[in-house]
């Protein structure tokens, strides 16, 4: 669990766990659309999570400063137990019979292969340039999980409308580490990634790249799930018109919240601290029953 420990915020993993045995498909009652759209989460975050981790191995080398170290593999302790847990769920979505391999399958070449260890068709790039061109994606996603992590601590519309209570402590314990660890990205980019303008440049050009990717992969995902949903039988398709109905109930952030986070991260003097609530989302993880459960078992396993 996170603290503090001379006034410095220690981020540490939880090994939670969910059992998704009693979970519907559609975990927001009567709300496809929305239910859907968040649930491109489990289909981004398995390999995305799990390339987060390797592009930070690889740049551990680089990091001096100690303190940094220890945010960076708390960092990556986090990650890697995030990308565990979404991908039960695709499992769990598998077993109600709406398989996800079809589109799963282009975000794994997308993080193994295009933005794999080696640049992509052979790319004369430097090995260091392109470590820190993935840095600075990892950080541009980070700013958008912060985002997203603060709004569904915060979305009260999830609740009201009956949403399932095991995958809402899924998304919000996610969100809450999203929210802990927000900064460490960034800090990782800026530390490893040279100096001055051109570090400047390549953040913005990791968010050029970033932002318009992640809107067609989540709206791809989301047409993906609700065509393919066995429940609809194709009677619903994914479209801006039921999108934006469930964001007026609450059920999915703005655009506004989303894209405002772009104009915001390009400021030269930004840094993700501002970003979200500490406070909200320790509180959060102090309730959260996965996260209690976790802390419960570490303390017995100490016990015994």
């Amino acid at each position: 669990m996170g603290t503090h420990t001379e006034d410095r915020y220690v981020i540490t993993p939880r090994r939670v766990s969910f059992d998704w045995d009693k979970t519907p498909l559609h975990w927001i009652p009567d709300e496809p659309t929305a239910t859907h759209v968040i649930n491109v989460l489990h289909l981004l975050l398995p390999a995305g999570e799990r390339w987060f981790v390797k592009v930070f191995k690889e740049g551990l080398p680089l990091v001096t400063d100690p303190e940094l170290l220890k945010d960076v593999k708390g960092f990556m302790g986090q990650e890697a137990t995030h990308s565990v847990q979404h991908a039960y769920v695709l499992d769990h979505l598998a077993a109600q019979r709406l398989d996800t391999s079809a589109y799963t399958k282009y975000v794994d070449f997308l993080f193994e292969k295009i933005l794999g260890e080696q640049p992509p068709m052979g790319a004369p790039i430097p090995t260091q340039e392109w470590l820190r061109f993935r840095l600075a994606v990892i950080a541009a996603i980070e700013q958008f999980t912060a985002v997203l992590g603060n709004w569904v601590l915060h979305a009260d519309a999830l609740d009201e409308a009956g949403s399932d209570e095991i995958m809402l402590d899924l998304l919000r314990w996610h969100g809450a580490e999203e929210v802990e660890h927000r900064a460490v990205a960034f800090d990782m980019y800026q530390h490893c990634g040279g100096e001055g303008l051109q570090r400047y440049a390549r953040r913005v050009a990791g968010m050029a790249v970033t932002a318009p990717v992640m809107l067609y992969l989540w709206a791809w995902g989301a047409a993906y799930l609700i065509r393919h949903d066995p429940q609809l039988a194709g009677r619903l398709r994914y479209s801006l018109r039921e999108h934006n109905k469930a964001v007026r109930k609450g059920l999915l952030p703005t655009w506004k919240e989303i894209g405002a986070a772009v104009p915001r991260y390009l400021r030269r003097s930004y840094h993700p601290s501002q970003e979200g609530s500490l406070r909200k989302a320790v509180e959060y993880l102090a309730t959260s029953p996965a996260a209690r459960a976790a802390a419960g078992a570490i303390g017995r396993a100490a016990i015994a």
